[in-house]
């Protein structure tokens, strides 16, 4: 059978907007440009989907077709903004909390790597890895790829910008061996359906009717980041497709974020003279 050639492979075009106030456009830029070698050097000759990335200039439209990452600062600011499941056009959108990163004392940039990477392997947020360990029973495993390594102390660097690890498709493959492959980019997992310090996935236990919960490395939830924040793809996930909600058009989150920048402003003249 004929090989498939990386320049056959698919290649989605990602729109990266930068709605938050406390990254500035300057810093972005180098990230996008580390996400962009990450993508295209490691992440696509592992799962075979690339994208080329292009930073949105302020109150420009994005791309018709195009694919959002769009850095915010939490996910009231989203909500705020307009920002919901997906883009005006219906089309796969991820989310970056750069305060809430900050304030945790997280890296936003490794969040973007992680938002980025989840979205281009299972960008409908509907794909599953179904491991049956009875007759009757089994469990199915969120097909998301950096959630089992995601703690920034498994992150590596790519010219000074600290991006996510993430798996193999051959983590999701329970037959493997210990030590038999590569489960990781860093190398760090041994065994399929490792979960690193700090690591989790969602499970959903086809028997139990409990809907997706998060398993842990620590067998308990043990960061806010975990429980999946109003936007993130783990909420998405848990909520039917029918009622994801489309972005507003991109003038009116202009507007409404020139508008929430200026309550900010007053917020902050406040404060300052009482």
């Amino acid at each position: 059978m004929p090989q498939t050639s990386l320049a056959q492979l698919a290649t989605i075009q990602i729109s990266v907007i930068n709605e938050s106030t406390v990254v500035t456009d300057s810093e972005v830029i180098p990230v996008v440009a580390a996400l962009q070698k990450q993508v295209s050097n490691d992440f696509r000759p592992a799962w075979g989907t690339g994208a080329e990335l292009t930073i949105v200039a302020k109150n420009t439209q994005p791309p018709a077709g195009s694919w959002w990452l769009v850095i915010l600062d939490d996910s009231d600011q989203a909500g705020a903004l307009g920002y919901h499941d997906l883009t005006t056009d219906g089309l796969p959108m991820g989310k970056v909390f750069a305060a809430s990163d900050l304030k945790a004392g997280t890296s936003w940039t490794v969040t973007a790597s992680h938002e980025l990477l989840e979205m281009l392997a299972d960008p409908n947020i509907n794909l599953t890895v179904f491991v049956q360990n009875e007759n009757t029973a089994g469990i199915l495993y969120a097909y998301e790829v950096c959630d089992a390594c995601e703690d920034d102390s498994f992150g590596y660097q790519i010219d000074n910008v600290l991006v996510s690890d993430f798996v193999t498709p051959a983590w999701f493959e329970s037959f493997r061996a210990e030590g038999s492959t590569q489960f990781d980019r860093m190398s760090k997992i041994v065994n399929p359906l490792q979960l690193l310090p700090g690591g989790y996935i969602g499970i959903f236990d086809v028997t139990a009717g409990s809907g997706w919960r998060q398993q842990t490395a620590e067998k308990r939830v043990s960061s806010m980041k975990q429980r999946g924040a109003v936007g993130t793809r783990r909420e998405r996930r848990d909520t039917p497709r029918d009622q994801w909600v489309m972005s507003l058009p991109q003038r009116k989150i202009a507007s409404n974020a020139q508008q929430y920048r200026q309550h900010l402003q007053t917020i902050q003249r406040r404060r300052d003279a009482a």
